[in-house]
């Protein structure tokens, strides 16, 4: 007889866009994208405004009609039918928000970046061990069957030795005006109290890329000292809000002799089609002895790498499309409702399923130590850049009535 599914009941913390997207994809039926091991189930969702905007937004996702709806993230960190919390909130509230789960003995799905700074993500990750929780960064992109295959092949020695990894994510949000964005100035993009600004929001993505091939796949050296971490050099440029609209990373691993450069921006765009196609050019390039894996933006949700050749095998050149799968059953964005919805959120979402069933605390892909290495390295970029976000938001201070938390 064949094993049934592991079920994940879920619950969502906040009701914006992301969280929508996330429970519409939880949503989907996992045989559409192959995988019979694991399911995912909607058993509560929570809105800092009311009860009522809960309410909404389990209708608009399709959630099960049992879920529950709370009008504070309290209540749901409380819920016992919740066996792990995604925590959808901006930047500035991933601190705050995640203690309050971990505290209350919850698994935690936190949503990238990570936190504000790495003194933050450091208590997560202690609290997280204290409590005997699982913990992990939502960094999605980590999770595509793409970025799988592209691990495989630079691990297999496909293209040789990595040298180099470019990575390139902006966003044209410029008008007429060359001083003014097209986004308010209260949008999260440029809001300095939702710690906004290129970097935690584009440049996650840009260093994912860099991490994952120069990093995760990095060989551990053989006397535990544990991996290289980078010494970074950076340069931003800021808005008039004080968020970073423009911003350059280099990561040096000196022993490795190996480089990463990420650039995100939202004065100009990685891909001028919006779309990503082969013409605009590659949004990352993977760059070995032997050949270069260019993968096709944008970089958070890419679909299709090209594999390029060198040396003996000058000329090979493999493009391999990666098609994010719809579920027909599922209504899909307005426009293409006949296609389904799927967004490929689903993916990390089975990640945690299979470290729950498991036992783990911690994803093998993104552990604990990788994401506050990046944070490390973020922090590093806002001090040469002279970036500070305002204190209530920096502190690393776990505070149960904090605004962040929905309480007045």
């Amino acid at each position: 007889m064949a094993q049934e599914p592991f079920t994940v009941r879920w619950g969502i913390l906040a009701t914006g866009g992301i969280a929508t997207t996330f429970a519409k994809d939880l949503l989907t039926n996992p045989a559409t994208r192959s995988v019979n091991d694991v399911r995912h189930t909607i058993v509560a969702a929570a809105s800092s405004s009311s009860e009522s905007r809960a309410v909404e937004f389990l209708k608009d996702v399709g959630a099960p009609t049992s879920a529950k709806a709370y009008g504070s993230y309290h209540a749901l960190a409380q819920d016992p039918n919740i066996d792990v919390v995604y925590v959808a909130t901006p930047h500035s509230h991933h601190f705050q928000n995640a203690m309050l789960c971990l505290t209350a003995g919850k698994n935690v799905l936190c949503e990238k970046a990570f936190t504000v700074n790495a003194a933050q993500a450091r208590l997560l990750v202690e609290k997280a061990k204290e409590k005997g929780v699982f913990l992990m960064e939502a960094v999605w992109t980590r999770y595509f069957p793409l970025s799988v295959k592209i691990r495989e092949l630079v691990t297999s020695g496909k293209i040789g030795t990595v040298v180099k990894v470019n990575a390139d994510l902006c966003i044209n949000g410029s008008t007429d005006d060359a001083e003014k964005l097209s986004f308010s100035d209260k949008h999260r993009a440029v809001n300095m109290d939702l710690a906004g600004g290129a970097l935690l929001d584009l440049g996650i993505y840009t260093l994912t890329w860099v991490f994952q091939i120069l990093y995760l796949c990095q060989k551990a050296p053989a006397d535990g000292s544990g991996k290289e971490k980078p010494k970074i050099l950076a340069a931003i440029d800021k808005y008039h809000t004080g968020a970073d609209a423009l911003t350059s990373i280099i990561c040096h691993w000196p022993k490795q002799r190996t480089m990463g450069i990420a650039t995100s921006s939202w004065r100009v765009a990685t891909t001028p089609d919006g779309e990503g196609s082969p013409a605009a050019g590659p949004a990352c390039r993977i760059q070995g002895t032997k050949g270069e894996i260019q993968v096709f933006g944008p970089l958070y949700r890419p679909t299709m790498y090209r594999v390029i050749m060198f040396g003996g095998e000058r000329g090979v050149v493999e493009e391999v499309e990666c098609p994010i799968p719809k579920d027909p059953k599922i209504p899909g964005v307005k426009g293409e409702e006949e296609l389904g919805w799927g967004h490929g959120m689903f993916w990390e979402a089975d990640e945690v399923a299979r470290c729950l069933r498991d036992g783990k605390k911690q994803s093998d892909l993104l552990t604990w130590e990788e994401s506050i290495v990046i944070m490390d390295a973020m922090d590093e970029v806002r001090k040469q850049g002279d970036l500070v976000y305002p204190q209530e938001i920096e502190s690393d201070v776990y505070d149960e009535k904090s605004p962040l938390n929905g309480s007045s």
